[in-house]
């Protein structure tokens, strides 16, 4: 500052130095009241991920105890399948399977008949006779096999071929159940790093916003001084060193410590990227610099 500057330009330099730092003061309020909304931002949607996560975990193990279930009941199937392929070959050997598939085809033969030829209605007749002595022919066959091992054997491969259809249709909602929970976790934890992103440049801007309002604060101090050497024995004089520093620095201790403990950690950040030899940026880059110079 100039030693032979005025008295009135000396005070109006006293009052801007004093309106940038205030203005750049309450940026610095502003800049912590939208850390402290993005930290709050960021622990919300920290928990809204997790639980997504919880709810995912759920839906995966269910799923993976439906498909050991799965599995138990195809090895069921199989075994029901090679027991009833012992059982047909058994009854193969004694004709009775084919004898019903016999009389199957002969009333597909007569049906077919029925349809393709032109008949006087006393064959038609006769025709729908057969095929209805067939049909008894048949289901007497069948009710005396009703009691066997090998309908017994159908009965239960029915069974699992149901159950395993059921197993199926809950395994694929499940499913669908757990990857819209994944996907919704993931772009949570997408919006967690943005939010990160977000924070620590609010964090770079807020400590240079700090430091030029420490340096407009310390020629404000400088300047006040020069006032006081040029107006010696004045009272006005005493009521601002009285007012001026202590109250700024108790009004600022408070953001001060905020300020360093933010400081810190991004200088800790910045020496740990240092050491894995991953690129700094410019901020992290001065920040290890001025630590350097105060070493």
């Amino acid at each position: 500052m100039n030693k032979n500057i005025s008295f009135t330009e000396l005070q109006s330099n006293i009052d801007e130095f004093r309106d940038k730092r205030d203005k750049l003061n309450q940026k610095t309020k502003d800049y912590i009241t939208k850390l402290q909304e993005i930290e709050s931002e960021i622990n919300v949607t920290i928990d809204k991920a997790n639980l997504r996560k919880k709810k995912r975990n759920y839906w995966n193990q269910k799923v993976s105890k439906l498909k050991d279930k799965k599995i138990e009941y195809k090895d069921m199937l199989n075994n029901f399948f090679d027991e009833k392929r012992d059982l047909q070959k058994n009854h193969d050997s004694k004709g009775e399977f084919s004898s019903i598939r016999q009389l199957e085809n002969k009333i597909e033969n007569l049906e077919r008949t029925i349809e393709t030829e032109n008949l006087e209605i006393a064959e038609e007749n006769q025709i729908i006779d057969k095929i209805s002595e067939l049909a008894q022919e048949k289901q007497r066959m069948l009710e005396q096999q009703n009691s066997s091992e090998l309908i017994k054997k159908e009965k239960q491969i029915e069974i699992v071929k149901i159950n395993l259809n059921k197993i199926y249709e809950q395994l694929d909602k499940w499913s669908n159940k757990s990857q819209i929970n994944h996907k919704k976790m993931l772009d949570l934890y997408d919006k967690v790093n943005e939010l990160r992103e977000e924070k620590r440049k609010v964090e770079e801007e807020l400590i240079e916003n700090k430091k030029k309002a420490d340096e407009y604060h310390e020629s404000f101090l400088n300047a006040i001084k020069k006032r006081r050497k040029m107006n010696r024995g004045r009272p006005s004089q005493s009521r601002d060193r009285r007012g001026s520093r202590p109250q700024y620095r108790r009004r600022s201790s408070k953001k001060n410590a905020m300020l360093e403990k933010i400081k810190k950690d991004k200088l800790q950040t910045a020496l740990e990227k240092q050491k894995a030899g991953k690129k700094l940026n410019l901020f992290e880059a001065r920040l290890i610099l001025e630590q350097s110079e105060s070493d």
